[in-house]
């Protein structure tokens, strides 16, 4: 019997995924302690497994007696850690409780996992001092970058997986990969012809639930205003943006008169603008330079130039600070920001804005739904989402991809002996039969 630990477990993603890799290497488990702060994911939670985890991780003071420890432990910046004492401290930060358990339980082993910026936080300082941290305790310490697109989800989420096994250098058959670059290589890889097609990947068109509620439909005034920017800038809406700061395959707010109708002259006015205040000419600003008229006018000539700068400051489309021009980004503003490709993979979830990922689906212009989303991360039908969307939408954003947590558990446990004196024990102590069951 295996007995593990929930930390930071969010709607238990990655206990899903370890249950799912236990009951097929028929393996009985059992989950002794979950810990979850937020209280609308305790509700999911407690909807899907029957136990309402338990708070605040400071305030947890009795741990049972436990095998493996899994947690996606937030990371917070280390700044203080870093600038301050030169790495040689985790205090302060949650990965310390993570640390902290393992010292006083010390586990036969552990899966981590995080966001993949944390592999460059501060030039790479900080993951460097989480694996000597989880060193200096006696735990091998194994490493993976993994993209789900590559585990059968069509989802370009690159994360990075920790694993460790105590007194024991852990042997892995995965290796890093950060996958497509995005949804328009994905694509193109693999999807160029019929015979290159891949049953082992899967694209949006696969999840997409076959008619859904007419609630999540875009509204009739956004839906109309799309086609015809579409139909006069001759674009699909498959895999389109809506983004003030960059062109490209993209639509932007004053093109839809979303704070007010545009002008022939104030839509290109606009789009010369963002297209040319990120030329090296006017500087290496990330998202493009502030502009001076005089700046604006080296690329776009117009008798009507005051009057028609004077307009998009009236309708805020535009701004103007110490005497330079930029334009006022309206991303929220939209119904849509990202309408997805069915024919290719999505755009990452993320806790602020899945809600804001729609889809054109068999002629209905409409967001995807909390169970598309649920899909997206490979939660299986069965899984109950938070009956508020909101709620739904923010937790599946900020989860884990189940079916990626489970392939790092079997590959752990299938290529790693620390697990066989586990079951040995089990099987003396318990029917065979009582295993790990999917929820």
């Amino acid at each position: 019997m295996i007995r593990f630990v929930d930390l930071f477990a969010g709607i238990g993603g990655i206990r899903l995924g370890f249950e799912q890799a236990m009951r097929d290497l028929g393996m009985p488990c059992e989950c002794v302690l979950s810990s979850e702060i937020d209280v609308h994911a305790q509700e999911t939670y407690r909807l899907n497994y029957g136990e309402k985890p338990q708070g605040d991780i400071y305030k947890i003071k009795d741990y049972p007696a436990f095998d493996f420890l899994l947690a996606g432990f937030p990371c917070q910046p280390f700044s203080y850690a870093g600038k301050q004492k030169g790495f040689a401290d985790t205090r302060g930060t949650l990965f310390f409780e993570v640390e902290r358990l393992l010292s006083e339980h010390q586990p036969k082993g552990f899966l981590l996992e995080n966001v993949r910026g944390l592999t460059t936080h501060d030039g790479g300082r900080t993951l460097a001092t989480i694996v000597a941290k989880l060193e200096g305790l006696g735990y091998g310490v194994q490493c993976l970058l993994l993209n789900s697109s590559d585990f059968k989800l069509p989802q370009n989420r690159v994360r990075i997986y920790i694993a460790g096994i105590k007194n024991q250098q852990p042997k892995l058959t995965l290796q890093s990969s950060r996958g497509a670059a995005d949804s328009h290589q994905f694509k193109r890889q693999h999807t160029a012809s019929e015979l290159f097609y891949s049953t082992d990947h899967l694209m949006v068109r696969d999840i997409l639930e076959p008619n859904p509620p007419q609630a999540y439909n875009c509204s009739p005034a956004f839906q109309a205003r799309m086609q015809a920017v579409l139909k006069q800038k001759r674009l699909s809406i498959n895999g389109v943006r809506l983004i003030d700061y960059r062109n490209g395959n993209s639509i932007h707010s004053w093109e839809l008169g979303i704070k007010g109708a545009c002008s022939d002259d104030e839509i290109a006015f606009m789009n010369a603008l963002i297209a040319n205040r990120r030329k090296k000419t006017f500087g290496t600003h990330q998202d493009g330079k502030s502009l001076s008229k005089e700046q604006i006018e080296s690329f776009f000539q117009h008798p009507d130039l005051t009057q028609i700068i004077a307009s998009l400051l009236k309708k805020k489309y535009l701004r103007k600070r110490d005497g330079l021009y930029n334009p006022v980004s309206g991303n929220m503003s939209f119904e849509v920001f990202k309408f997805l490709d069915p024919d290719s993979i999505s755009i990452t979830l993320v806790t602020s804005d899945s809600h804001k990922l729609g889809v054109m689906h068999r002629g209905r212009m409409r967001h995807i739904t909390p169970r598309e989303c649920a899909r997206i991360q490979g939660y299986p039908d069965t899984f109950h989402h938070h009956p508020v969307d909101t709620h739904a939408y923010r937790q599946f954003g900020n989860s884990v991809s189940v079916p990626v947590i489970k392939a790092v558990i079997s590959d752990l446990f299938a290529h790693n002996d620390f697990w066989h004196s586990l079951r040995k024990n089990s099987t003396e102590k318990r029917p065979e039969t009582e295993v790990c069951v999917p929820h």
